[in-house]
């Protein structure tokens, strides 16, 4: 009996590895010939998501940034917001000789364990626009967040003034940056604004959730007056499609029209600005994300080391619990700045 549970117990542990292999090589990403190659040591990339229009802009910018800079990364993985898929990829570039690694787990109270691990083979972290709740990390590149949430608050309560309903489209409240926002912007609301009602709908980043909260909202508040979207990438279509439908997608500045505020940056939210289909977003800088990710991933394993402080270029880094952030700016876009060149949405390729 104890023979059979044995080779029981050794049959499945290699299936298990052999399942976990096939998995993450179906995760690899197709920009894995993008590879620099170049002399330094070897970087292991974690892309999120292919899901939103935000996440491949940065891998866009990522690939870029690979090539023009020679930094020998390993072949690009896709965790597809799948923490079980994350920690099959980042096996592989602890099997594949990585000596930094780039994620962005989505969700950020799971990855601990993977971090602990990383911690223990002194291969370091940078997180990209997440903030693990645990585990070591040696920076986190994100912006403020909860200033996104406090200034699509601001921008909301200033257009309504200061009366009226709101929905809020938030993101996963497991994760830091759905948090962040959702605490500001009803922190502000509050504060600021106490006439307006806001509506929360949690969506878990999901735009088809998004879009089915709000029409249930929509047939029980006619009346509603603004919309805050926590995530462009993946809000913005199906909440325009909706209001569309429902005949409720009126220009900014006729009657009816439902101000919308969102976070993102992308050129698809920057073109609803300037048509007056939306009326602002935070621009959260997905070139900057890849370009940085990059430098402090390389700097990590040179054996570089940073503090707290101005940087040199433009930003804030701060202490954190178990490590560095640092928090890039991330400036609110309306008609009056949307042609602005230095915006990333403006310079992307689509």
């Amino acid at each position: 009996m104890n023979l059979a549970r044995t080779r029981s117990t050794a049959a499945a542990a290699g299936a298990l590895v052999v399942a976990l292999a096939l998995l993450t090589a179906c995760n690899r990403d197709s920009a894995g010939s993008d590879s620099a190659g170049g002399d330094g040591p070897a970087v292991g990339i974690d892309l999120p998501r292919s899901d939103s229009d935000f996440w491949n802009s940065y891998a866009q910018y990522l690939k870029k940034d690979i090539r023009t800079d020679g930094v020998n990364a390993l072949p690009l993985s896709n965790s597809q917001n799948d923490v079980t898929k994350l920690v099959a990829n980042v096996q592989v570039f602890q099997n594949t000789g990585a000596k930094a690694v780039v994620m962005a787990p989505q969700d950020t109270g799971a990855v601990a364990s993977t971090l602990d691990a990383l911690a223990a083979k002194k291969i370091p972290v940078v997180s990209v626009d997440t903030r693990p709740d645990k585990g070591d990390v040696y920076m986190v590149v994100r912006a403020d967040n909860r200033a996104y949430g406090t200034k699509a608050c601001e921008y909301l309560g200033k257009q309504l003034g200061g009366k009226g309903k709101v929905a809020e489209l938030q993101g996963a409240l497991d994760s830091i940056n759905g948090r962040d926002r959702s605490e500001a912007f009803a922190a502000c609301m509050k504060a600021k604004f106490p006439g307006i009602t806001v509506f929360e709908l949690p969506t878990d980043w999901k735009g088809d959730v998004a879009s089915a909260k709000l029409q249930s909202l929509l047939a029980q508040h006619p009346d509603l007056g603004g919309v805050y979207m926590q995530a462009g990438g993946v809000f913005l279509q199906p909440t325009l499609a909706l209001l569309e439908q429902k005949k409720l997608l009126r220009p900014a500045g006729q009657k009816g029209h439902i101000v919308i505020v969102s976070n993102d940056g992308i050129p698809q939210e920057l073109d609803a600005i300037r048509k007056g289909r939306i009326d602002a977003t935070v621009s959260q800088p997905a070139d900057l994300y890849a370009k940085y990710a990059l430098h402090y991933a390389e700097a990590a394993a040179a054996g570089k080391t940073f503090t707290a402080g101005p940087t040199d270029h433009g930003s804030t880094i701060i202490k954190i619990p178990n490590g560095l952030e640092d928090q890039l700016p991330a400036p609110l876009v309306t008609k009056d700045n949307v042609e602005d060149q230095a915006l990333w949405g403006n310079n992307v390729s689509r």
